[in-house]
């Protein structure tokens, strides 16, 4: 147990090194600003997946930062700039998320933020990841279980953001983030496609159906793109000269008199009136 202990301090080790880009390769960090630093995650559960990780500076300690439950203890001022720093730095990585999506797929679908109410590594981390939960990495229950956007266990970030708004009482009583009831949905239940509510009966199965749910995504944008490039290099019909009555003598009209002529009433007909 002792050997693994530091990996498990890890995020707190990258959240206190002075110049993250002088000491964490690219293969780690993907960027960092004064408050916060984003890394990819090693064990993805998405096709995209990193964490925003704030950095220790006054007025927040390593203790301050543990995990979300921590955060939230401060005083609430305090802990909602923290918590919209890291939503800044967010929306950031979100932007370099899409723009790789267009360039590998050439289509972008929705991203989750959110936290764990109960995390296994130490110091808080916002997970930021594509909405498809397709990846090698995910092979157990409690880890689809922990990021289904609708079960409870994925705290999305801007219902975190939510609480401090909220009666103070509701926001006490969130703040709790009660160990017991969380560790509850990591565990019950059936496996279910959060796309579809499917329920499956094994994590092969789900993650067949999962990838297959992704690729007829994939099929459709496909799809939708070849339309709208086909409507792209369609020639545009030429325009055409407005149509004379010269062009169509059988519709000219004609004015007859009609019995009253002398009171000045025209009476517009065709030409195929001749024929009566």
């Amino acid at each position: 147990m002792a050997s693994s202990a530091p990996n498990l301090a890890i995020f707190r080790d990258y959240a206190m090194k002075p110049d993250p880009t002088s000491s964490l390769p690219p293969s780690i960090l993907l960027s960092h600003s004064d408050t916060c630093l984003t890394v990819f995650d090693a064990f993805p559960k998405s096709i995209f997946h990193l964490l925003v990780i704030p950095r220790i500076k006054p007025p927040f300690s390593a203790r301050h930062l543990a995990d979300l439950r921590s955060l939230l203890q401060c005083k609430k001022d305090v802990a909602k700039e923290l918590l919209m720093n890291l939503n800044e730095e967010a929306n950031n990585v979100k932007i370099m998320i899409e723009e790789e999506m267009m360039k590998r797929y050439k289509f972008k679908w929705d991203i989750w933020m959110g936290f764990h109410p109960i995390s296994s590594m130490e110091h808080l981390h916002l997970h930021v990841l594509s909405a498809d939960l397709c990846s090698p990495k995910m092979k157990l229950k409690k880890h689809f279980n922990s990021f289904h956007p609708n079960l409870g266990f994925f705290l999305h970030l801007k219902d975190v953001l939510s609480w401090f708004d909220a009666d103070p009482s509701f926001y006490r009583r969130m703040a709790k983030l009660d160990r017991s009831q969380y560790e509850l949905l990591l565990k019950d239940g059936d496996l279910c496609c959060w796309t579809c509510d499917r329920a499956l009966g094994s994590m092969p199965k789900l993650k067949a159906h999962l990838q297959d749910e992704f690729d007829k995504l994939t099929k459709r944008e496909k799809a939708t793109l070849e339309r709208k490039r086909k409507r792209m290099e369609a020639p545009s019909s030429p325009m055409r000269a407005p149509v004379t009555d010269d062009e169509h003598p059988e519709k000219t009209a004609r004015v007859a008199p009609s019995e009253g002529a002398d009171s000045g009433v025209a009476v517009v007909g065709t030409s195929a009136d001749c024929n009566e």
